[in-house]
């Protein structure tokens, strides 16, 4: 074996030993080989947020993120997150094996709420942390075990991936970072399926039903257009739907989901659509009668006019039936979203968006400058955002 000099003149005086270096040298040769297919990567969000009126003192348009936990991002500039992620994917091999672990850093690392112990303000979370591992079965099943992101949704919780920078109300009912076991399976190159068992839909890590052996299960089915379908090739149709007995005692829930994208015949335009439904079981009581739920419509179009300039539109329809939901509108509501996307500079990611929400019974925004009590049914919101991805 090979010894750098300075190892040969440590061993010379008697600081080490040959034997020990070489153990040492082959132990580290180790760590090195389990290294050399390891990523790094990540990304920096930050904005500047404008909320017309009275907002940075009263309530917002309650969707994912519009607020920091203990802050508002009304009126300011904002740090959202610092994504750093550490990942090995699965190769080609029959019995491959890898990792993910993703780290939330910044505000909005305590809205996501994986915290075991509901520790808030400490502007940190684990994103995602599991095994991926692969079993030689039929075409190979890829298992995910550990933390990941629910199968279910349009949009994503890493927000370089979705097509605005506020989240949709589609995405606020539904179920984001799950404790459990995912298993896929692609079918053919057209079909792709997903079946999992989580402890819960609480996005806690670990987090369980006090009720013995109660669990989360979900599925979810993704057909691709092939090539024979002309202009709609490469078309996508997702279902799926999550069901638990819930975090305590009182109810749990069924989230169901369908979404779409599609190309059209022109080729800078494609359009989507979503819908989810949200079931909470918290029927059967005489002031209860019977289950409180909701739902949302959403429509997306994205025009890539250059490979640099692309604008994307979002309409959303949310329609509440009773009180204890994640939303707390009572009735429906609607929002519209513009967002203006220009990559100037290498590496970044960076937009405008202009978002107006609709409040159709009632006031559910502002405040009146007296006080604390939603003054207004409108919100109206202006930002720009930056992504640097590395």
């Amino acid at each position: 074996m090979k010894f750098n000099k300075w190892t040969v003149a440590l061993a010379a005086v008697g600081v080490v030993s040959l034997a020990s270096a070489a153990r040492a040298d082959e132990h580290m040769s180790q760590v090195q080989t389990a290294l050399s297919n390891t990523t790094i990567s990540g990304y920096v969000d930050v904005s500047a947020q404008w909320n017309l009126g009275n907002q940075n003192g009263g309530p917002v348009a309650p969707y994912s993120y519009s607020t920091a936990v203990g802050a508002t991002k009304a009126d300011g500039f904002n740090l959202n997150t610092v994504d750093l992620a550490l990942d090995k994917p699965l190769d080609q091999s029959q019995w491959a094996s890898g990792y993910h672990v993703e780290m939330w850093l910044g505000p909005d690392a305590d809205t996501l709420s994986t915290d075991t112990h509901y520790v808030r303000n400490g502007n940190f979370a684990i994103r995602q942390a599991y095994v991926a591992l692969r079993t030689p079965v039929g075409n190979g099943i890829d298992w995910k075990v550990g933390v990941f992101d629910s199968p279910l949704g349009y949009e994503s919780t890493s927000s370089p991936l979705d097509p605005n920078y506020t989240r949709s109300y589609g995405y606020t009912i539904e179920p984001t970072e799950l404790t459990g076991v995912l298993a896929t399976y692609k079918v053919n190159d057209i079909i792709t399926a997903q079946a999992g068992v989580a402890d819960s839909l609480s996005p806690v890590i670990n987090a369980r039903d006090p009720r013995e052996s109660q669990k989360a299960y979900l599925g979810d089915i993704a057909l691709t257009a092939p090539d024979s379908f002309g202009w709609a090739k490469g078309a996508t149709l997702n279902m799926g739907v999550a069901t638990s007995a819930g975090v305590d005692a009182a109810h749990g829930m069924t989230s169901w989901y369908v979404g779409s994208t599609l190309p059209t015949p022109i080729t800078k335009l494609k359009v989507g659509a979503a819908f989810d439904y949200l079931d909470i079981h918290n029927g059967q009581t005489a002031t209860n009668p019977q289950d409180n739920s909701e739902w949302v419509a959403g429509l997306y179009a994205n025009f890539q006019a250059t490979d640099k300039l692309g604008l994307n539109l979002r309409g959303e329809y949310l329609s509440n039936a009773g009180a204890g939901l994640y939303t707390p509108f009572g009735g429906a509501a609607e929002e519209l979203t513009a967002t203006v996307q220009y990559n100037l500079w290498a590496n970044v990611l960076s937009r405008v968006e202009l978002r107006w929400d609709h409040v159709e019974h009632g006031k559910s925004f502002d405040t009146t400058t007296q006080g604390v009590t939603p003054a207004k049914d409108n919100a109206i919101m202006l930002a720009l955002n930056l992504i640097y991805q590395f």
